[in-house]
């Protein structure tokens, strides 16, 4: 039988991708793009700035003369005027000078800015994305149980306050989070977000955004909730700051109804207080959800001492293989049922960054295949990015391959591309097989090359925090470590709450593999 693995979530890292759904996430290399594209939109900006305090300069020592000038002729125009000279430059002034001045006040300035900007929109993301990264940071907070003050901030897991790049979350912020919670009719998050916002509001935070609106969002997001005492203590207060607000008026008065009707089904209401209980966030919550976040966030299965024992660190050889006969690999037994392995230092940090290279711009939405037509498609379970690198394109992608066929002892011949993949801002895959299972015969029918035996899975970056690859239904946990690889025989899955890892992995199949790994006896040989 397999073991489902599933993708863990990122919290920093990605941000844009053309998507449908709405679930939209970039690859850490496009995201430093507009990293980059926002600095230099920085610095048109204060080149621009800095071309009107010039211009702003030129009037400011013009209108300085003047105003000396004509204070002393005003004192005695008859006196003035008699001097020729100044009755041509009076004339001078007016005629000529002055329309000058008026040219440089009216002067455009911005007009490089204006180009640069118009140029670097295209590039930009759009409310699609937004929402996208949203929703991810949505997902981020009930997989890793973080709450709104923790997340906004900035306090999260493996951040020191001390960091550089830590960042809060102003009212606005919250408000737009709860927004878009609440435009997916999402009054679990609409709730959490609004009362964040309100709760900053409280503590005299300065912002745009009026406490009206966030009430009017929270009280109507507690009402969805079955909440009605709430709801109509949030209205009430509304209508404290706005007493003619017309929607609060009428909420009121259903609210008084409902919560008269509500007395009346005290059954009614303890089921639903109960539903409450074992909600957390939109929709019903699966058992194996809450036991696959649980294990993202390394409250998983333990291995008992005896089971510990049996693992062992080992450098390795692959039965006298030429090659590892001088250099062993360094292989550690992560998991014995099934079998994971560790191996240490497989690829350099040369080869990674030449991997990141060819892989950047051919980055797309990641696909599954369909279990009944075998088709390539996007789904909701899962959001990433990801790009398939051949052989025989680059040097070191051949290398790598070979590398994986020694190690394994696999043909890797009839293996699939090498892929690359990025998880985004909360980026995920849920629990899943990556091999075919009975019930879907065709799964690879098209590639010709049986079903998928193995997974080799490379880690390409470091994580402070999350990054675990995790298996529910056996509880094994692994952890991601740059350079590291893992082998897994028939499963896998990535989940990753701090700058989610980029890993590149190899599906090995069934095909080629007859006299290198005969079959057993038994169907678990």
């Amino acid at each position: 039988m397999g073991v489902r693995s599933v993708c863990c979530i990122l919290l920093i890292s990605l941000i844009k991708s053309s998507s449908a759904h709405s679930d939209v996430f970039t690859s850490i290399g496009h995201m430093t793009d507009l990293l980059f594209t926002e600095k230099d939109l920085v610095t048109s900006l204060k080149d621009y700035i800095r071309a009107e305090e010039r211009k702003l300069e030129q009037v400011k020592q013009w209108a300085k003369k003047l105003d000396a000038l004509t204070a002393t002729a005003t004192q005695d125009p008859e006196g003035f005027l008699g001097h020729p000279v100044n009755a041509f430059k009076l004339m001078k002034r007016l005629n000529t000078e002055w329309g000058e001045v008026e040219d440089l006040v009216l002067k455009d300035m911005s007009d490089g800015f204006i180009s640069n900007l118009t140029i670097q929109r295209q590039y930009f993301p759009n409310d699609e994305d937004q929402t996208g990264a949203a929703k991810a940071l949505l997902r981020l907070q009930d997989t890793y149980q973080l709450d709104t003050q923790t997340i906004s901030s900035g306090d999260l897991p493996g951040v020191t306050t001390s960091s550089p790049f830590k960042s809060t979350l102003k009212v606005d912020d919250c408000f737009e989070l709860g927004k878009i919670a609440y435009s997916d009719a999402d009054y679990y998050h609409t709730e959490l977000w609004m009362a964040q916002a309100l709760k900053q509001l409280d503590e005299g935070e300065e912002t745009s955004v009026d406490v009206v609106s966030v009430l009017d969002y929270l009280s109507y997001s507690v009402y969805q909730q079955g909440e009605l005492e709430r709801a109509l203590e949030h209205t009430k207060r509304l209508l404290s700051v706005d007493p003619e607000h017309q929607r609060a008026l009428g909420n009121l008065k259903y609210f008084d109804y409902q919560l008269a009707k509500q007395k009346k089904a005290e059954k009614e209401q303890s089921a639903k207080e109960e539903s409450k209980k074992e909600r957390v966030g939109k929709g019903e919550y699966f058992p194996e959800k809450r036991k696959y976040q649980q294990l993202c966030r390394g409250q998983g299965v333990r291995m008992t001492p005896r089971r510990q024992s049996r693992l062992f660190c080992r450098y390795y050889n692959n039965n006298r293989h030429p090659f590892y006969m001088i250099g062993p690999v360094k292989q550690e037994d992560e998991w014995d049922r099934p079998r994971i392995i560790r191996y240490h230092d497989i690829i350099t940090e040369k080869e990674m960054e030449k991997v990141k290279e060819l892989a950047k711009p051919r980055l797309h939405r990641a696909t599954i295949s369909n279990p009944v037509t075998g088709v390539l498609e996007t789904a909701q379970y899962r959001i990433s990015k990801s790009a398939w690198l051949v052989a025989h394109e680059h040097p070191v992608v051949d290398r790598i391959n070979q590398r994986i066929e020694d190690i394994t002892g696999l043909d890797v011949k009839t293996a699939e591309e090498l892929q690359v993949a990025n998880y985004g801002v909360g980026g995920q895959y849920e629990p899943h097989f990556d091999f075919g299972r009975k019930d879907e015969p065709d799964a690879f029918k098209a590639l010709g090359t049986g079903n998928r035996i193995a997974t080799w899975l490379f880690y390409m970056s470091d994580v402070t925090a999350g990054g675990a690859t995790v298996f529910p239904e056996v509880g094994a946990t692994v952890k991601p470590m740059k350079v590291l690889t893992i082998c897994l025989m028939s499963f896998s899955f990535v989940l990753s709450l701090f700058a989610c890892p980029l890993v590149s992995n190899k599906w090995i199949h069934e095909r080629g593999q007859e006299f290198r790994r005969p079959c057993g006896l038994k169907e678990t040989d």
